[in-house]
């Protein structure tokens, strides 16, 4: 099976669940609270360790708290990780309501894009076959690197906002595309644009309305959830959904398939309150996979 390398993104979260999200008024409510890992490089990474894929994550923290609390979750789970040094570890502020609705706050001052070695990163896209490129600022200044070296990269937008430019390089250099319908109402005329542009695969989620891909070669293809999962906390869903269906995308299976198991660990992981869920295995999404489809 390919080597994957996960670029960016990685944080030490609060997560607050409320009744329902802030509407702008002034007013004191209650919720209930924890602190996880979060972020969508420690997500993917943690779902294909899970799956069995070989893969690295190269991510950002300082030596801080936050910091060391990350590296010793990571280890902790197998995950393979390098990491460039930054003053503060990231830091966000989940505000959560109970259909999966999320805000999301980050807490950290802005700061300048940290410099990371250049030199160790060109060898570890050098020694993996997909580049996962996370849209985190500082992985840019990397895509000339990965292109120059001729690797399959997939990347996912999230909540892609159209004609915003920040997510153009992104867009440009990646073979595969995912992201949210949340700011895209007209995603299947995206959908279109980006295949007649030469990407090999786009596919959108749409939370607890499902999925759809398209591909170069085939029709478009819809997958709806997996109803039976309990919503405990929706964060990490996406990143795992990801994860499912690379995972099936690097055993061969077609891209109707590969929905089906990113529906599967997506929908296994809204049921936990980490980004992925402990009963996650290769046995696991075959199992759900029979029971399913």
């Amino acid at each position: 099976m390919k080597k994957v390398l996960v670029l960016g993104g990685v944080s030490y979260d609060e997560i607050i669940r409320l009744d329902r999200l802030p509407d702008g008024s002034s007013r004191t409510v209650f919720g209930t609270g924890w602190r996880a890992v979060g972020s969508t490089g420690a997500g993917k990474s943690l779902n294909l360790t899970k799956l069995g894929v070989a893969n690295t994550l190269h991510a950002t923290i300082g030596d801080d708290p936050d910091g060391r609390a990350i590296r010793a979750f990571l280890e902790a789970r197998g995950v393979i990780a390098i990491y460039d040094d930054v003053p503060v570890t990231d830091h966000h502020v989940n505000l959560m309501d109970g259909e999966g609705n999320r805000l999301s706050i980050f807490t950290v001052p802005e700061r300048k894009i940290p410099a990371v070695d250049i030199a160790r990163l060109e060898q570890l896209i050098a020694s993996h076959d997909v580049i996962v490129l996370n849209i985190i600022p500082y992985t840019k200044q990397l895509i000339p690197l990965i292109m120059k070296q001729k690797k399959e990269i997939w990347t996912d937008l999230h909540d892609y906002v159209p004609g915003n430019p920040y997510y153009d390089d992104f867009i440009a250099a990646s073979e595969v595309i995912f992201l949210s319908s949340d700011q895209t109402p007209d995603h299947l005329r995206l959908m279109d644009e980006w295949i007649a542009a030469g990407k090999r695969a786009v596919i959108v989620t749409h939370g607890k309305n499902g999925a759809a891909a398209k591909t170069a070669d085939g029709p478009m293809l819809y997958e709806p959830i997996i109803n039976t999962y309990q919503l405990v906390d929706a964060n990490g869903a996406g990143d795992a959904f990801f994860a499912g269906f690379l995972y099936g995308y690097l055993l061969g299976e077609p891209i109707s398939k590969c929905l089906c198991y990113g529906t599967i660990a997506g929908g296994v992981t809204v049921s936990s309150r980490e980004l992925v869920a402990e009963e996650l295995s290769p046995e696991y999404i075959e199992t759900m996979y029979r029971l399913n489809y």
